[in-house]
């Protein structure tokens, strides 16, 4: 072989090596992410060109293709668009999709790993593929109640079966159309999806699970009761100074209880009282003493830092880091950097709720295949324990404790034992607050816990608390899960 012949033959084994590698790459290592990917418009259409399998909350469809005429064969259509729209997401031809549509797109078209058995046996019988259904865990009553009970306001609602980790009701307000994004004409779809995502009330935001994250305010000292009684340091009982106001280390800031009052009337007041009043002052005292490293050991074991797959993936909760006494008080009530959820703060109560142990939140009942088949069952998968039960047990009774005699009174269900605690949460000078409840029912059993947020103050900008606005919201939900 001469010299340029071997040269030639060189250089044509590497470009043969090149090209099988990068298909290689494409066709195996990169598969599942080039398939996934909103921005693929030849798996798009493919999608269309197969039934989509539904969503589905009690067995009714929130999310379904029907036959259409048009290239694409079928037509996503969602029949209760905004009130499901944070769950289902968007199905769009040129967009991408999000919600359940996106996080369960393989599943719903057919084209999962569990699915491909019956993918080949579509293609040697002649039948037209269809996709799996999603049965969520959604009720559609506790779903409605939610919806009707935050009304106009900007917010969000969460209700969580403790034991389980179930999701009973997602509501994110101001919603959308999903429908208008699922149409066929492209340029309209653009259309629609450039004006929703431009509106400065962001609409597109699941505000239960991400979007601009809330100072969580006072829903914080559940959390931060739980970190004091389990650390050992604290009982409920135990008497934390009490006064009229507190200069923070190093600061010219002046901490203040709500509406500047003092808190329980004496020197001192018990952690308990703390809890129930809502104090502010003796909160930043707690944090201190407990300091940052214990304080965030405990906020991670609740969930803060970890984004979670509902099968949507969560915005990670924030507790900050490296702060300096002055933040470390202001961040043990609830404000300073602290920024959470509604899902991270229900996830808190249903905690406590639950004895201390904290279940993996998730919207998935099953996943069924066309023939009924269970493709995916359901599941409760322990997150972590972060309080021990006795914790637990006596948080909850200082929660019951704020609803029937202290400052999450507008939560009082009648013959009913509820454990709640409120937030009014400042968001800077002149800027509206934002508005809490959390808490869950019967406190003796509970069956939910729930997590509500107002935004813009509920419309009265820093003239409103979360016991006004929230807690009635909140008592709502509580009460369509208790006559289920």
């Amino acid at each position: 072989m001469t010299r340029e012949l071997r040269r030639l033959s060189i250089a044509v084994l590497i470009m043969f090596l090149a090209l099988f590698t990068s298909t290689t790459i494409i066709q195996v290592v990169q598969a599942d992410e080039l398939r996934n990917d909103p921005r693929n418009a030849r798996t798009l259409y493919s999608s269309y060109s197969a039934e989509r399998g539904p969503i589905l909350v009690d067995g009714t469809p929130i999310a379904q293709s029907v036959p259409d005429d048009s290239q694409y064969k079928f037509q996503r259509v969602y029949p209760s668009p905004e009130l499901y729209a944070p769950i289902t997401g968007y199905f769009t031809l040129n967009q991408g999709n999000s919600g359940l549509e996106g996080a369960l797109n393989d599943y719903l078209t057919g084209t999962s790993n569990a699915q491909f058995l019956d993918q080949i046996t579509a293609i040697f019988t002649g039948q037209n593929p269809k996709g799996a259904s999603v049965e969520t865990t959604i009720d559609p009553v506790v779903q409605q109640a939610a919806w009707d009970a935050l009304g106009d306001q900007s917010g969000a609602i969460i209700a969580i079966e403790p034991s389980s980790g179930a999701i009973l009701a997602m509501v994110s307000k101001p919603s959308y159309d999903p429908n208008a994004l699922a149409q066929h004409d492209t340029s309209a779809v653009i259309q629609t999806y450039q004006a929703l995502n431009a509106d400065p009330a962001n609409p597109l935001y699941n505000r239960t699970i991400g979007g601009n994250l809330y100072h969580p305010g006072s829903v914080f000292k559940v959390l931060m009761a739980a970190a004091a009684i389990d650390s050992g340091e604290f009982a409920p009982e135990t008497q934390i100074p009490n006064p009229p106001q507190l200069q923070l280390p190093q600061s010219s800031s002046i901490v203040t209880n709500a509406g500047g009052s003092l808190c329980g009337g004496g020197e001192t007041v018990s952690l308990a009282d703390a809890l129930r009043l809502s104090c502010n002052i003796p909160f930043a005292q707690v944090g201190a003493q407990l300091g940052e490293a214990t304080i965030s050991d405990y906020a991670k074991a609740f969930g803060f830092g970890e984004s979670l797959e509902i099968p949507m993936s969560t915005t990670a909760s924030v507790y900050p880091s490296d702060m300096d006494q002055a933040h470390l008080m202001l961040s043990s009530f609830g404000q300073g950097d602290d920024r959470v959820t509604p899902l991270q703060i229900a996830m808190i109560s249903a905690a406590i709720a639950n004895g201390g142990t904290l279940m993996v939140p998730t919207l998935v009942e099953s996943i069924n295949a066309p023939d009924l088949s269970e493709i995916k069952g359901p599941s409760a998968e322990v997150y972590s324990q972060p309080v021990t039960a006795q914790t637990a047990e006596l948080v909850k009774q200082m929660m019951v404790a704020g609803v029937s005699n202290g400052a999450a009174s507008n939560a009082r269900i009648d013959g009913v034992d509820v454990a709640g605690k409120t937030g009014t949460a400042e968001n800077g000078e002149g800027e509206p607050y934002t508005l809490w409840f959390t808490g869950f029912a019967p406190a003796d059993d509970p069956k939910v816990a729930v997590a509500v947020v107002v935004e813009n103050g509920g419309g009265r900008g820093q003239n409103a608390f979360g016991n006004q606005i929230a807690a009635p919201i909140a008592k709502r939900v509580l009460e369509a899960v208790l006559s289920r």
